[in-house]
């Protein structure tokens, strides 16, 4: 197998329409996180003037069977967009598979750190140190069919009605908007996520710069294919919640979401998640992605998962060897019944992989 490396920007038309179709071929690869149009994005909001975004193109016998990005940082790298990247790893049919330290040496780097990576990776699948679910509402059959459905599971749906009948007699007109072109309202939905991370004392991922005009790149973009879509409620004329999801050909991945504390007794942020899904009965759109995290919601929406794997891939260096012992004292925390303090060395990786992609 012959390994090419290039920019996002140099792929060509035949590239990108490969690429893309890669994404139909094989299980959990049609997230707009794996898709061309992911990476290049990424390099033109955070590296247009140097390569920090590659793309590992893969051949056999002059023909592209797959396609790996990365972020490169000096002799490691990340996945594109890392860390608002949810899904990671290689895009290429089912039965193709490469030695994943092959793709790092053709990249010219020791090591490559994943967070994000569907279990169902081949290529990767000796190389995850942990996996959790990311959740996800699947609606083949429609809203109703899904709704039928959940509701014998748990009836979370039939509370939503009595919360949104509820919002409409106290509170006023609850109006749904589906790709809304607002800039007051994204940065709205904006100026709330950045006060919850003060509030919260988690780091302020908008701060990088970077971020932020990637977010507004995806806000405005008009493909038909891949992009953002800022969803919104409003409640009496006031917004109430908003949602900033990245979409693909039939996937909506849940991404940034906020809402008005003001109207937090009415739950306006599940109710802007049921709309959505009602919506998605007259489009292109099947499934709703929550992501990772153990988040309530999720796993009161979702009716299916997909497990995601975290650790990392590395040639023989000194890089390699201190990544190795971090998970080595992550892994001999985690088995201690320490409750909290268990789960401190595991926080603490997370927390510098996080400041290290937003450089």
């Amino acid at each position: 197998m012959e390994i090419d490396v290039v920019r996002p920007a140099q792929l060509s038309a035949e590239d990108i329409a490969l690429w893309a179709g890669f994404q139909k071929t094989g299980e959990n690869l049609g997230s707009p996180f794996l898709s061309p149009w992911w990476a290049r994005t990424v390099e033109a909001a955070q590296c247009p003037d140097k390569s920090c975004v590659r793309i590992a193109v893969l051949k056999e016998a002059g023909r592209t069977v797959g396609f790996f990005p990365v972020k490169v940082m000096g002799g490691m790298a990340m996945p594109p967009g890392a860390p608002m990247c949810d899904y990671q790893g290689l895009i290429a049919p089912p039965q193709v598979t490469v030695d994943p330290r092959r793709l790092l040496e053709a990249l010219g780097v020791a090591r490559y750190d994943f967070c994000h990576m569907p279990k169902s990776q081949a290529t990767f699948a000796g190389h995850l140190r942990g996996a959790s679910p990311s959740w996800i509402s699947r609606l083949p059959f429609g809203y109703e069919a899904y709704a039928h459905d959940k509701n014998a599971e748990s009836g979370v749906l039939k509370d939503l009605d009595k919360r949104r009948r509820k919002a409409e007699k106290d509170l006023g007109k609850v109006t749904f908007t589906a790709f809304s072109r607002s800039q007051s309202d994204f940065e709205k939905m904006m100026d709330w996520k950045r006060g919850q991370y003060r509030e919260t004392g988690q780091t302020d991922i908008f701060a990088a710069g970077w971020t932020t005009r990637l977010m507004q790149e995806l806000f405005a973009s008009r493909d038909p294919d891949f992009g953002g879509a800022l969803f919104t409620l409003h409640i009496d004329d006031q917004l109430a919640a908003a949602q900033f999801h990245l979409r693909g050909a039939d996937v909506i991945h849940a991404w940034i979401i906020a809402h008005d504390a003001g109207f937090e007794r009415v739950s306006p942020g599940l109710l802007l998640f049921q709309d959505i899904m009602r919506w998605m009965d007259d489009t292109p759109y099947t499934s709703i992605d929550y992501g990772p995290g153990e988040y309530r919601f999720k796993k009161q929406l979702a009716n299916a998962e997909c497990m995601m794997g975290h650790g990392f891939v590395g040639r023989p260096s000194a890089s390699t060897f201190l990544r190795g012992a971090a998970y080595g004292i992550r892994e001999a925390a985690e088995r201690l019944p320490l409750g909290k303090v268990s789960a401190l060395p595991g926080k603490a990786m997370r927390r510098m992989d996080l400041i290290r992609g937003l450089r």
